[in-house]
């Protein structure tokens, strides 16, 4: 993942020089899918930015998309799956899979299962995945948006000892 984040931040090193720029690179990566919180507090450490600024940007980028994609991503899924256009059903067949890999560990676990999903930091999960699993498998709006956002505070933690070598600091 550092790869791509180190490419992603000399695509866009022209923010880097503005007043608040590295916040908004930061905020700007937390808002992508795949990448998220994991990769913008990543990138934050990488451009050396403060860690509480670095935090709250990804924290802020990663939670904006989320009430958004849970209000909507079934009805973009229906509608991607019916229609005639065969990249749209591409994805839509790809996305339902992705979710029918993990239903079963969310079913099992519930909403517990969803704050876990979202908040251990591994490759797959996060919270625009987490949003998917809950619009497709209809669970309950509201518990669902708690429980992600339970999740994106757990992954928070976790990427801040990471990436900011705090744990490493701390072995020594």
């Amino acid at each position: 993942m550092e790869n791509i984040i180190n490419t992603i931040i000399h695509l866009f090193d022209g923010l880097l020089s503005l007043k608040y720029g590295k916040e908004l690179l930061v905020f700007i990566i937390s808002l992508l899918p795949i990448l998220e919180l994991r990769g913008g507090i990543l990138a934050a450490s990488l451009i050396n930015l403060n860690p509480i600024n670095g935090y709250i940007a990804a924290m802020i980028g990663n939670i904006i998309p989320v009430p958004f994609i849970l209000l909507f991503i079934a009805k973009i899924l229906n509608w991607m799956e019916k229609s005639k256009v065969n990249f749209f059903n591409k994805i839509s067949k790809w996305l339902n899979d992705k979710v029918d890999k993990n239903k079963e560990k969310i079913e099992k676990y519930g909403y517990l299962g969803l704050v876990l999903f979202v908040g251990i930091p591994l490759p797959g999960t996060g919270a625009w995945t987490g949003c998917l699993i809950a619009g497709v498998l209809e669970m309950n709006k509201k518990k669902s948006f708690i429980s992600i956002m339970l999740g994106i505070l757990m992954a928070s933690i976790i990427m801040m000892l990471l990436s900011y070598g705090i744990i490493s600091n701390l072995l020594k």
